[in-house]
């Protein structure tokens, strides 16, 4: 694979940072891919797209997108001249002129999913506890304190703007979807990926595999980026 002749670059979710992609980074970089992973402020799906944009213009070549979970809705709607492939690791997917909430809260949610609720800034925080019972139910108890630790809440105004034209409506999308993920439950994955026409990948895992299983993320990617660089 002429990983040198692509860049990847890597979108957080809410309650996340950078730092949930570092295994996969490591995997991808120890082959001689570019990799960067973008920082989202999490503010607006408006500041969120323009943060993503940034982070795209310090890259070359053509680029790779991957989003996690909320970040499916941002990298939808970046820049597309350079994007050659989208990329959703059990991410939201809303089309145009939905809101990122309608995709989160189209199915009854699962049992063990937390009780989500803005606090007096208008930010939602994940409780503690759901990083072991929902975020990462697979993770080791270290792995799920260094989550909650770095945990950035995410604003009402990132899920309540319907959004934009989606760039997977142009752009070829690989979907990973998490049949153990009780953030986002696996039906509304398989409706987002059939709806988006997604190469589609079921894998046994939970909501953040980037953590819990980054060799499945690593070799969807690769698989990406195989098709831009024609190797």
């Amino acid at each position: 694979m002429a990983a040198k002749d692509a860049s990847v670059v890597l979108a957080h979710g809410a309650w996340a940072d950078g730092s949930s992609w570092a295994r996969v980074i490591t995997a991808l970089t120890a082959e001689g891919a570019k990799v960067s992973a973008a920082a989202l402020p999490l503010t607006s799906i408006a500041d969120d797209v323009a943060a993503l944009n940034r982070s795209l213009d310090r890259t070359e070549g053509p680029i790779v997108l991957a989003g996690h979970a909320y970040a499916g809705a941002v990298i939808a709607l970046a820049r597309p001249e350079r994007v050659k492939a989208l990329v959703y690791v059990t991410a939201l997917a809303p089309d145009e002129g939905e809101k990122v909430a309608d995709v989160f809260y189209r199915t009854k949610p699962h049992p063990r999913a937390p009780q989500l609720a803005p606090d007096s800034n208008g930010l939602i925080w994940l409780p503690e506890e759901a990083f072991a019972t929902a975020f990462a139910q697979n993770a080791s108890a270290d792995e799920r304190a260094l989550l909650a630790a770095v945990q950035r809440p995410i604003s009402l105004n990132c899920i309540s703007v319907p959004v934009g034209r989606p760039l997977w409506k142009i752009i070829p999308s690989w979907f990973l979807v998490a049949e153990d993920d009780r953030m986002i439950i696996p039906e509304t994955q398989r409706y987002m990926a059939e709806r988006m026409k997604a190469k589609t990948n079921v894998h046994a895992v939970d909501h953040t595999p980037s953590v819990t299983a980054p060799g499945v993320v690593v070799d969807i990617i690769r698989d990406a980026m195989r098709f831009v660089t024609g190797t």
